[in-house]
């Protein structure tokens, strides 16, 4: 695997970051890797709107991984609260799933959150279907906390095919 580099994303990634998370989450595409909700939820992930509106909020930034001058990877991090803060919409390649790049990059978003806001913890929150999941991320020093809420019933965020998915908060303390 060629040297990963990480940078901040722009308002001209944007094209290029709806069809990475789309393709990551769902449709066809997304079955060639592991992360896969194609079989929970249709419709997109994210759409363009969206993503300017992270990139444009304060204290919010999409963090890209590239390697070989093309954007395989992202995640979405913001300050939440003081010393806190909050990784959703991570996405890797379908094709290059399962080699290090989800893992470098949260790794890569931690360390942003810890430098930059003094976050002495950071959270997540997982579709509780998604057990393979949320089994990664507890390898990865993440914890279930029990905290429950209804996944979005908004088709911006896609089409339930499974009713009553529910997410579960997940923090890390650094």
């Amino acid at each position: 695997m060629s040297t990963l580099h990480f940078r901040v994303a722009d308002t001209a990634d944007i094209p290029t970051l709806a069809v990475l998370v789309n393709s990551a989450y769902r449709g066809e595409s997304s079955r060639r890797g592991w992360t896969t909700e194609a079989d929970i939820l249709g419709g997109q992930r994210t759409d363009a709107g969206e993503l300017s509106e992270l990139i444009a909020a304060p204290a919010s930034y999409i963090l890209l991984a590239e390697q070989a001058g093309q954007i395989i990877a992202s995640i979405h991090l913001k300050q939440t609260a003081n010393q806190s803060a909050y990784v959703g919409m991570l996405a890797v390649e379908p094709g290059l799933q399962q080699r290090g790049t989800g893992r470098a990059l949260l790794t890569h978003a931690e360390q942003t959150a810890r430098q930059g806001w003094q976050a002495n913890e950071i959270s997540m929150t997982v579709i509780t279907l998604r057990t393979s999941l949320i089994a990664y991320y507890e390898r990865l020093g993440y914890q279930r906390t029990g905290k429950l809420q209804p996944f979005p019933d908004d088709p911006r965020y896609g089409l339930q095919k499974v009713p009553g998915l529910m997410l579960e908060t997940l923090t890390k303390r650094f």
